[in-house]
């Protein structure tokens, strides 16, 4: 079954994002070039379209397959961890869906009429708060209170759909982290015995794998904020579904910072790059070059140079993320530290960066 969504998800992401390409040249929805991005060429829109319409395909037929023939008696107590049946997850699928489909409409309006910032956060938060109040999204951090765990959740979901949507500002970037961190959640799930987490995991990894084949550079086909703020929200729905601490040798409780150790190199760009705008006195919100990504290209790399670079300081702070679980405290301490080392290494290498005022 693990095979099949995954292969599924990604042949059928391939094709239609080909198709998607195609009729994008076809009819000028394309992203020119501009003072915010490094690409001097035209390139097609609409890899979002194919991210969509794959994950809600591949998820409502899963649904629809496991709904007719049953779910295994081996596999009963393992789709979710809290005992919840199938007719209940298939109705958070829905709303899941429902609030993917809310963020592809607005990303979709954005990456054809370029939207002001409030309306986009405005939209973002409804989405979040409405999937954390309607399904099983959401943090606890040991607090029982709901309403404190669904508001910390709701920023939580918005920060990372931002810090993918920054990320995606040049060929290859988002799609390739998301993959990697997705493939880390689904390990994390996997071991928790999550089934349902799991293979929105898988689906998402192999979506996002077949988009890639296209957006790896040089870039075939961007994915827009309709692709960026879909695969933010899920891979933010994947940190907050998947159990960490209840599989933790003597429930050792800092299992509960995977996610944010998975996500630390695109939070460090999310984070910086604000504040770096903030203080030239700039909208956090507006495109500019200012990214890791682009401080690395700067110093001479290549767009595959600077993406693997980054793609290889994610898989290191999240290969030590999925041991977690299994170490005593000096170890999470270890790692901890690893990943604080891995970012620190990021920061020295930007300062021998050349300052410049209009995009560093």
């Amino acid at each position: 079954m693990a095979i099949l969504l995954l292969a599924g998800s990604f042949v059928v992401s391939l094709v239609l994002t080909g198709v998607v390409k195609f009729f994008a040249r076809r009819t000028g929805f394309v992203c020119r070039p501009s003072a915010e991005r490094f690409s001097k060429r035209a390139v097609p829109l609409g890899g979002g379209i194919a991210i969509f319409v794959t994950l809600s395909a591949i998820m409502l037929g899963g649904a629809f397959a496991v709904k007719l023939s049953g779910v295994p008696a081996s596999l009963a107590g393992r789709v979710d961890i809290k005992g919840a049946d199938f007719l209940a997850k298939a109705d958070e699928l829905a709303v899941i869906l429902g609030c993917a489909f809310g963020l592809f409409v607005l990303g979709l309006w954005d990456d054809s009429k370029h939207l002001g910032p409030f309306l986009k956060l405005a939209v973002e938060f409804a989405v979040a708060i409405s999937v954390t109040a309607l399904t099983e999204t959401r943090v606890e951090f040991f607090i029982e209170n709901k309403v404190i765990t669904a508001v910390l959740s709701a920023f939580w979901i918005v920060l990372i759909i931002n810090a993918f949507n920054f990320l995606d500002n040049m060929d290859g970037l988002a799609a390739g982290i998301a993959v990697i961190a997705g493939s880390i959640l689904f390990a994390a799930a996997a071991a928790a015995g999550q089934v349902f987490v799991g293979a929105l995991a898988l689906v998402l990894v192999g979506t996002v794998l077949g988009f890639l084949f296209h957006n790896f550079p040089p870039a075939g086909i961007f994915m827009g904020d309709a692709g960026s703020l879909v695969v933010g929200f899920f891979v933010a729905l994947l940190t907050l579904r998947t159990t960490y601490y209840e599989q933790a040798q003597s429930g050792r409780w800092y299992a509960v910072f995977l996610p944010a150790i998975v996500m630390a190199v695109p939070l460090y760009d999310f984070i910086s790059v604000t504040l770096l705008r903030i203080s030239q006195g700039k909208s956090p919100f507006i495109g500019d070059t200012q990214h890791f990504s682009h401080r690395l290209k700067k110093h001479g790399l290549t767009d595959t140079q600077t993406v693997l670079t980054l793609y290889l300081a994610t898989l290191t702070t999240g290969l030590g993320a999925t041991f977690l679980y299994q170490v005593d405290f000096v170890g999470a301490v270890l790692i901890f530290v690893q990943t604080f080392m891995v970012l620190a290494i990021i920061a020295v290498f930007e300062t021998t960066a050349q300052n410049d005022k209009t995009g560093d």
